[in-house]
């Protein structure tokens, strides 16, 4: 971490946290909530790597109050959640109000503290129901999404601040419906592609209920990666090529008027549906974790590339390379790629995992978070100081939670969270950022 002071950033910078539901909220059963896919994965043997589960997490369900403490504390303008879709809709039908009960206190609570509401729609908790009649590669759950989007706004669309749709699509095709690592565990490869055409048209039904509630602005979260190809071949190049048009092309070209890369369509696409999905939106969501090493796919390969390791970099407990400079490359490229079609953005995720431990007196002293933070939020600088209009960045996230397939084995709050009595102990790094906030606010501007 550079002593430099940090540079100002322009006035109206929205500075935030985020979190999702499944990995802070427990009370999976509470209400009338119904399982979702990721239940459904957590339970089956070997999916996750420590055998647990979201069921608990962090309890926020039944502490959503402690928490709003902890962000009022820190200072943030905004705290991005998500809704749990099992919550609103069970099983994906009828409309839940005890669902709807919850989501509506905590916004009252956060808007009480002065934090603007963000929240995310779908967070990767498709109701198992809906999954059993045929998940994302079925267009009836596009049509499903937009009622639960109008459901969600009929209760909550005049406080909340900033809707956004989706999170991270790419990811949740890839892994999800790709390779099988998240729920809901298939390995389709490039045969997943239906999921993506589907997800964005929910995306844009969503953003049309959306609008028809008067509710808004709206965004949607996509997941953004530099790629870097590994090896000198010819073969390397095109394979880089091609990965980037799939992880950060595929859900970005359609949204704003282009349609899909060459070689990236699908037959589920209909007429007027890159209509739909092209509706404008007020901001793109931006999350940044690392850069991606690409080479040339093996033989036999279900692929056409092969993704690598790139050397050479400090790494978090997850094994990522820690890159600020690519959180820079990515949004400078949305503004060159783009132009005058690219909306505000916002970096809706950064952050990062560390094997956080309370030492004998009980502080979590966390640096490599901390020097994590400083480089990213630099680079923001940076990209801002070559033109492009980043209005906030979000720390992934507020508490230590349930990481995933990972589970509980990785940490990535500015809170520590002791899982067995849920005690919450902030970490030097939300310290560093409180300050950061106030010393952000209390500057002269010009």
């Amino acid at each position: 971490m550079t002593t430099t002071p940090m540079p100002a950033f322009p006035a109206g910078f929205r500075w935030g946290v985020s979190t999702s539901a499944y990995q802070i909220e427990g009370g999976a059963d509470a209400d009338g909530r119904t399982p979702s896919i990721w239940d459904t994965f957590a339970g089956t043997p070997g999916r996750i790597v420590d055998g647990s589960s979201g069921e608990t997490a962090c309890d926020h369900y039944h502490r959503h109050t402690t928490d709003v403490a902890l962000l009022a504390d820190l200072g943030v303008d905004a705290y991005r959640f998500s809704v749990a879709w099992p919550r609103v809709r069970p099983d994906g039908g009828a409309v839940n109000p005890a669902g709807l009960d919850f989501y509506e206190r905590l916004v009252d609570d956060l808007l009480t503290a002065g934090i603007d509401p963000v929240a995310t729609l779908f967070h990767w908790d498709l109701p198992q129901s809906l999954q059993d009649t045929g998940g994302w590669l079925h267009r009836d759950t596009a049509e499903r999404f937009a009622e639960y989007a109008d459901a969600v706004a009929a209760r909550l669309g005049d406080r909340v601040k900033l809707w956004i749709t989706l999170n991270e699509p790419f990811i949740h095709l890839s892994l999800g419906h790709g390779t099988g690592e998240h729920a809901p565990g298939q390995a389709l490869f490039l045969d997943a592609l239906p999921v993506a055409h589907h997800q964005l048209l929910a995306h844009g039904l969503a953003v049309a209920a959306l609008r028809a509630r008067g509710a808004g602005p709206v965004a949607i979260t996509n997941h953004y990666s530099p790629i870097r190809p590994v090896g000198d071949t010819e073969a390397d190049r095109a394979a880089a090529v091609g990965y980037h048009a799939l992880h950060n092309r595929l859900f970005t070209d359609p949204l704003l008027g282009r349609g899909y890369p060459t070689g990236l369509t699908t037959p589920a696409v209909r007429d007027g549906d890159l209509d739909v999905i092209a509706a404008p939106i007020d901001v793109l969501g931006v999350n940044y974790y690392n850069p991606t090493g690409i080479r040339a796919a093996p033989e036999g390969s279900p692929l056409p590339f092969d993704l690598v390791e790139l050397d050479g970099y400090p790494r978090t407990a997850c094994d990522w390379p820690v890159a600020p400079g690519g959180l820079r490359d990515v949004l400078v490229w949305l503004h060159a790629e783009y132009g005058d079609t690219l909306p505000p953005v916002q970096v809706t995720e950064s952050g990062c995992a560390y094997d956080d431990r309370p030492d004998a007196e009980g502080r979590v002293v966390d640096t490599d978070r901390i020097a994590y933070l400083d480089g990213h939020l630099r680079a923001v600088h940076e990209a801002i100081t070559a033109g492009v209009d980043v209005q906030g960045y979000y720390v992934w996230s507020l508490l230590d939670n349930w990481e995933w397939a990972e589970g509980f084995t990785k940490r990535f709050g500015l809170v520590h969270v002791d899982y067995d009595t849920q005690t919450r102990t902030p970490k030097s790094s939300y310290t560093w950022l409180r300050d950061l906030i106030a010393a952000h606010r209390a500057a002269p501007r010009r």
